[in-house]
């Protein structure tokens, strides 16, 4: 295959240029703000020529730097310096050409106030996609010039979940015991299929008119505030939508990156860190696009780093946002991204960011992590990161392959890894997402072992993430596509049987499921210990682990028995130099009063969340 497989899909976008005696098409960022700790702002100005004029504006406390033209004459990139003395107002951009002359009104607003709320280990982020957890609109389920309709009987279509169904069930996920929200991307994804996922960007600044409006957004961040509730948003720097406004008419010859014929990344971001890797296979791991319908977008070049470094920084201003997860952090240019880290951190001081790093191994993990020292110098500033090989220890402790003590083990040997990260209680851990089968179906379907696995996420050290519906045990299966991992959440959706907002007609093994989450997450919420204190473990023995969660003032004491059927004493002896000055406790989750820690007993595959007395 000779021709370029870049250039049918290109062909397949329909050609977005200036309406006729239009010459502005947009300008983005389409606002930007005063206060700011960085006074420069880049616009891209699109529109039929515009690269041959000129432009100039006499609002106080703004200036013209620069303006940078490419070889695409329909752009022009302006640099505005907006000084201290700039005030919120309408700024006049003029426009001129010889004798031609237009004008653009750009909205100057101000900064919100106050320090970046981000999140840490006090936080629990619930991850939920909006296509799937509660449409609360049913009018803008179809939408005349989006692409694609409903179709809620295709697992990869559109479902027609939206903002304000989130909104409307706040308050739900406030009793559930989270804190924060994690919105799977809600940007533009015009794409002719499987848009409903959101990773083919195809509008940086606008929100999915399926999902509802920028301000519907910024709603949904102010009505979780008031609940002391926070929000991440999901962004992607690595490639768009092949359908993205662009890549018709694109900024420049080198916006994305191109090759003779198709060509797929290696997906082998270890390559970065390998001593021995050769730079064609970085080179492709970087340059090579992540699928077919995702255009990869070439962060050397600066106009694309500045671009996109701003649409998080504008996202972050207008809507007051708390947090943001990066997809697939390593496959971007990996000094942009630590630049892109840096900015941001800079301009919001404690603003969250976590980085999806897709290994099963804390030595790769733990290049991104930050304040990380490592051996080509390199440093990522990125806050936060996922912590995957805790994920995947966590399905082979409780999936059921092993012999109990062996299963254990996989907990305790990652996290006697711990050393490799200068910061473990940054790492966002989780049991599952939306990239793989649900942690329920991959246990067998076992309520006792999601118990098991809920309370020891919940208890070790981190950040935890729970994805939505995991607290009813919803199933998921990826060998039957990503889009039954990602099934509406039953409530969501008018005349649904089934609905965990009010209970009704959920099984039995669904209530007790969310019953018990809402327990251990409601708990976890004012427990200092589980949040900042140290963790001290014990090698497992006999197919039960033991670790506790420790400061000056208090102590848990957390136990797993993974065994099936046998039921286990615990002998107080074991854990001296841990229980030394306790007399009893408490079990949090059954209520159990322990009078004796010399010697007592667990019942078979049950965790105990002991608070000692």
């Amino acid at each position: 295959m000779k021709r370029l497989l870049q250039a049918l899909v290109l062909l397949m976008v329909p050609a977005l240029l200036p309406a006729k005696g239009q010459v502005i098409e947009r300008i983005d960022p389409p606002s930007w703000f005063t206060g700011m700790n960085n006074d420069a702002v880049q616009l891209m100005v699109y529109g039929k020529e515009i690269g041959s004029y000129d432009v100039k504006t006499d609002y106080p406390g703004v200036e013209v730097k620069t303006m940078v033209r490419t070889d695409n004459p329909n752009y022009l990139f302006v640099n505005l310096n907006i000084s201290d003395e700039a005030v919120p107002g309408t700024v006049t951009l003029t426009f001129t050409r010889g004798k031609q002359k237009l004008t653009h009104s750009y909205p100057l607003l101000a900064r919100p106030a106050g320090p970046a709320r981000g999140f840490n280990s006090s936080d629990v982020i619930y991850l939920l996609m909006p296509d799937r957890f509660a449409n609360g609109d049913t009018s803008n389920d179809n939408v005349a010039g989006m692409t694609e309709q409903l179709n809620r009987s295709n697992p990869g279509g559109r479902h027609g979940g939206d903002l304000k169904g989130i909104t409307d069930h706040l308050d739900y996920l406030n009793k559930l015991g989270v804190t924060g929200i994690w919105l799977n991307p809600f940007l533009e994804n015009n794409q002719q299929h499987s848009s409903y996922h959101g990773y083919s960007t195809t509008d940086f600044y606008k929100s999915d008119s399926r999902y509802g409006s920028n301000d519907e957004f910024k709603n949904l961040v102010a009505e979780a505030h008031k609940r002391g509730m926070k929000v991440v948003m999901d962004m992607i720097f690595n490639h768009v939508g092949s359908f993205h406004w662009w890549i018709r008419d694109l900024p420049s010859k080198d916006w994305i990156h191109k090759f003779d014929e198709f060509t797929r990344t290696n997906y082998k971001s270890s390559t970065y860190m390998d001593p021995y890797a050769s730079e064609t296979d970085r080179m492709i791991m970087e340059k090579g696009w992540f699928d077919v319908t995702m255009p990869d977008l070439n962060q050397d070049n600066p106009l694309v780093e500045t671009y996109l470094i701003q649409t998080s920084l504008w996202w972050i201003a207008f809507s007051d946002l708390d947090g943001i997860r990066m997809d697939t952090y390593p496959y971007p240019q990996p000094d942009m991204m630590s630049r892109w880290a840096k900015r941001v951190t800079d301009e919001f001081p404690g603003f969250f960011i976590v980085g999806e790093v897709w290994y099963d191994d804390p030595a790769l993990t733990s290049y991104w992590a930050l304040n990380k020292v490592n051996h080509d110098g390199y440093r990522s500033n990125l806050p936060s990161l996922t912590d995957l090989p805790v994920c995947f220890a966590t399905h082979r402790a409780f999936e059921g392959k092993l012999n109990p003590t062996d299963a254990l083990s996989k907990l305790y040997n990652v996290l006697s890894q711990d050393f490799l990260y200068p910061e473990p209680l940054r790492n966002v851990v989780f049991l599952d997402n939306h990239d793989m089968t649900r942690f329920y179906t991959q246990t067998g379907k076992s309520l006792a072992a999601y118990k098991l696995g809920l309370s020891f996420i919940m208890t070790t050290r981190g950040i935890p993430q729970l994805y939505y519906g995991t607290e009813i045990v919803m199933e998921g299966e990826k060998s039957l596509g990503d889009g039954r991992l990602r099934d509406d959440l039953p409530g969501g959706w008018p005349g649904d049987a089934r609905n965990v907002f009010t209970g009704t007609g959920l099984t039995g093994q669904e209530k007790e499921a969310l019953d018990f989450t809402t327990l251990i997450l409601n708990w976890r919420k004012n427990k200092e210990v589980i949040h900042t204190g140290k963790l001290k473990h014990y090698i497992p023995s006999d197919g039960v682990y033991v670790y506790f969660r420790y400061n000056c003032s208090e102590s848990i004491m957390v136990i797993i028995n993974a065994n099936g059927k046998e039921s286990k004493t615990i002998d107080g002896s074991r854990y001296a130099e841990s229980i030394d000055g306790f007399t009893g406790g408490m079990d949090i989750i059954s209520g159990l009063q322990i009078d004796d820690l010399k010697s007592f007993t667990i019942a078979p595959q049950t965790a105990m969340i002991i608070e000692l007395k």
